[in-house]
């Protein structure tokens, strides 16, 4: 109903994409062979640290030494880069098992009684990418369990806000996948992604309130809005070409009066952000 396939597909991507220290990093790229980590750093921070240098001057060998070093020293930071580098065979072999271990070791290490805040975006995004390996069952190894993803969601999305844990949260009631169907649910959970600027959710939340469905009131005007934003924020991008359609699809059936209502509601809502 929602180009399901193509929604799939942006719940790793999207719990890819939450960790900014993480992604901060992300200024080089550079190819790296696996080896055993080598005792030549004072501390994980220390081997953190000698990552970054490594990384950036192109020296991916002793980068990738440090990296793991550090991960195995506790550094939740580069068991979530390690995590990613797996899944998206970034510089080692794509391997989704891998990946899973890593992103899950950020989730045993947690301690929610007394959280490090400098940690947080990792271990949001952790739980997010748990979430969607568990939901898919992605890669070998790893077993599909609905409830163990509905579980990762919610802790994140209540717990930490996440945009992406709120979307994946609000498709599982959406489409009643291992859960009770729920569609007013899914979209409330859609609409608090969708305010923090998620395009997906806004896409979604848009069909949601342009048709009417299941228990959604209809909202022509309220969804060509979400429409609109999420349109903006794909840009031309092939991986949101199923947002460009559904905003191409609406607007084509929109009357002047709804699209007229949609301005005015835009303009209110960017008003509320200022």
């Amino acid at each position: 109903m929602f180009e399901r396939s193509a929604l799939r597909l942006c719940l790793l991507l999207g719990a890819l994409a939450t960790a900014p220290q993480a992604l901060a990093l992300d200024d080089a790229k550079a190819p790296a062979t696996e080896k055993e980590p080598l005792a030549i750093f004072r501390d994980p921070r220390h081997a953190m640290t000698k990552y970054i240098e490594g990384y950036r001057s192109g020296d991916a060998r002793s980068s990738l030494d440090a990296l793991r070093y550090a991960a195995e020293g506790g550094e939740a930071l580069a068991r979530w880069k390690l995590g990613s580098m797996y899944a998206q065979g970034d510089g080692v072999p794509h391997d989704d098992l891998k990946a899973f271990q890593y992103f899950q070791q950020i989730i045993d290490a947690y301690d929610e009684s007394n959280p490090n805040p400098r940690e947080r975006g990792v271990v949001a995004s952790a739980f997010v990418a748990v979430g969607a390996y568990s939901l898919t069952g992605k890669g070998k190894g790893i077993e599909r369990d609905t409830a163990r993803a509905f579980e990762m969601f919610s802790f994140a999305a209540t717990e930490f806000g996440d945009m992406h844990a709120q979307y994946n949260l609000g498709l599982m009631y959406i489409e009643g996948a291992g859960i009770t169907k729920d569609v007013r649910r899914g979209a409330r959970w859609l609409r608090l992604a969708a305010d923090k600027q998620h395009i997906e959710s806004q896409a979604v939340l848009g069909r949601l309130y342009f048709t009417g469905i299941e228990g959604v009131q209809r909202q022509r005007a309220l969804g060509l809005m979400y429409l609109t934003m999420a349109r903006e924020g794909a840009g031309d991008q092939s991986k949101h070409k199923w947002i460009i359609d559904l905003y191409d699809g609406a607007m084509t059936t929109a009357s002047d009066t709804d699209r007229q209502a949609a301005l005015a509601y835009l303009e209110q809502f960017m008003k509320g952000r200022r």
